[in-house]
């Protein structure tokens, strides 16, 4: 058969997320309990076609928490390889509003960062570490459980 005639299969598509590390005064990080999974993470979530990093930011964290925030830096790149899903890390500070519940989380939680490690899956822990740190954004790659490059 000749290449001209022999299909390949198209390129993948990535999807793109974004989250927000927001960090209190007291060093305490704004979490929730996702409704559809029970994992604890950052807020965050797709980012829509139109919208910039930083607004779709403020969009998940107000729509997941009632928190309005401020967008502060990026922190970190995340791809997951098994979904195709490229993640952009924003450390956050609240800029009003109270924590409630909405249709996305079941819990709202200001946790330490011990608190975060023991509660969250390692891919979301670390994006929180990741952003308590200074310097310049990490960006690393996991399979949607472990890290697999940028250790």
């Amino acid at each position: 058969m000749s290449n001209a005639r022999r299909k390949t299969p198209p390129t993948p598509l990535h999807s793109v997320s974004v989250a927000g590390v927001v960090v209190r005064e007291d060093r305490r990080v704004l979490t929730i309990r996702r409704a559809d999974n029970g994992t604890w993470e950052p807020p965050g979530g797709v980012l829509e076609l139109t919208e910039a990093p930083e607004d779709g930011v403020r969009r998940e964290a107000y729509e997941e928490t009632g928190i309005k925030v401020q967008v502060d830096r990026l922190t970190g790149v995340y791809k997951n390889t098994s979904r195709g899903i490229v993640a952009l890390v924003f450390r956050c500070r609240p800029e009003g509003g109270h924590e409630q519940l909405s249709d996305e989380a079941t819990a709202v939680e200001w946790l330490t960062a011990d608190e975060v490690i023991s509660r969250m899956a390692e891919v979301y822990a670390i994006r929180v570490t990741d952003a308590l740190l200074d310097g310049a954004p990490r960006v690393r790659t996991h399979d949607g459980r472990k890290l697999t490059q940028g250790v």
